[in-house]
């Protein structure tokens, strides 16, 4: 999809539920979103995953230069503006980690986390960058196509299909697009501004990146105070690709962490399915008689089920529904109906699911679940 903000549209792509906590990846200089293919597969499980093209880059409008960190910064707090985004979870790679530094420094309360990889503070020289952006305008991509490949990736990496691919995707970036970020990077440094962020932040830095290496990494790891640090075996400067299990795997151990309070996530996990308003009216009419019952489904079945990351909310959603319908329990298909708006289900989802019960539970228990769904649904027309 296409979001116009400000001068520009920019191309985004989302999956996961709507209703999932939201996890915005930005891409490094001279690729596109794709580059997070393996991640968003994962994280969309359990998270609402927003990939952005970055300005100049994939298929978001190219404007002319000069591109600086608060002009990208000012397109992400757009696009959030107009997705409804109060607050997520940012990861960012090389000048997409540099932008999710200034965006944390510039709107911290927008961020629940960060996710810097095989990024940095700054990176110096800046004639570097400028002297790069004069040569692409002037011969174009393929003038820079195999110095920077071969910091992408590792040597045993780069014959692959993967590779050819990243080059391609290079090959295909607007040359201005990449030039003016180019210099972009010339002119930031984030030094004392990322010193002073109080996120919850994970570094993660490939062993064998020539770019940002392994101290770059530590450096960044030691200015923002209780951050964690990955270092990636066997992997260069964009280990999402030459690495995308471990990357994987670092990033969901961050965002869901081994629960050790069951009791709290199951309160958080309800209240975001059921809403606050439910959660907030059973807790006003629990008495002794029932309190110990509902601290124990708030704990069990909520925080040692329900948030698990094994399955996505909509099919435990959709599962759960499913069950109530076949078992008759009508109170609690009611609830879970309800629930449905918060987890991505949709009503033809519900269809298909009843017709499942019709088969298997007896056709008295889907016509006794269609009719409940009627009714709970009725409730929300105007």
């Amino acid at each position: 999809m296409f979001i116009r903000v400000r001068d520009i549209d920019i191309h985004v792509q989302q999956e996961g539920p709507a209703q999932a906590p939201p996890v915005v990846l930005l891409h490094s200089l001279g690729t596109n979103a794709h580059i997070w293919d393996d991640q968003a597969r994962e994280l969309a499980r359990n998270h609402h995953v927003i990939r952005p093209d970055l300005r100049g880059h994939g298929l978001t409008s190219c404007t002319p230069g000069p591109y600086s960190m608060e002009l990208f910064v000012d397109d992400l707090l757009g696009l959030l503006e107009a997705l409804g985004l109060r607050q997520i979870h940012l990861g960012g790679i090389s000048i997409g980690g540099l932008i999710a530094q200034a965006f944390a420094a510039a709107h911290p309360q927008r961020l629940a986390s960060l996710i810097l990889i095989d990024t940095a503070m700054a990176f110096p020289p800046p004639q570097s960058w400028t002297e790069r952006a004069a040569l692409v305008r002037a011969q174009g991509l393929i003038a820079i196509a195999d110095a920077v490949i071969s910091r992408w990736v590792t040597p045993d990496f780069s014959a692959t299909p993967t590779t050819a691919g990243l080059r391609a995707m290079l090959l295909r970036t607007p040359v201005e697009g990449y030039a003016a970020a180019a210099e972009a990077l010339a002119t930031a440094d984030l030094t004392h501004a990322t010193a002073t962020l109080q996120i919850p932040t994970l570094v993660i830095v490939g062993a064998q990146d020539p770019s940002t290496p392994i101290a770059t990494a530590q450096a960044l790891h030691a200015a923002i105070t209780g951050s964690s640090l990955c270092i990636v075996p066997g992997a260069a400067h964009i280990p999402l690709v030459e690495k995308p299990e471990e990357i994987t795997a670092a990033m969901l151990n961050f965002l869901n962490p081994p629960i050790t309070d069951y009791a709290a996530a199951g309160m958080a996990v309800r209240t975001q399915v059921l809403g606050a308003a439910h959660v907030a009216r059973a807790a006003r009419n629990t008495t002794d008689l029932d309190r110990d019952f509902q601290a124990f489904i708030t704990r069990t079945a909520w925080g040692g089920v329900w948030a698990r990351p094994g399955l996505e909310r909509r099919t435990r959603s959709l599962l759960t529904i499913t069950m109530m319908a076949s078992l008759g329990h009508e109170e609690e298909l009611k609830l879970h109906l309800r629930a449905s708006q918060n987890t991505g289900v949709t009503q033809a989802d519900i269809t298909e699911v009843l017709m499942q019960v019709a088969v298997y539970a007896g056709v008295p228990a889907a016509n006794s679940a269609f009719r409940i769904a009627k009714e709970v649904f009725a409730e929300t027309q105007p």
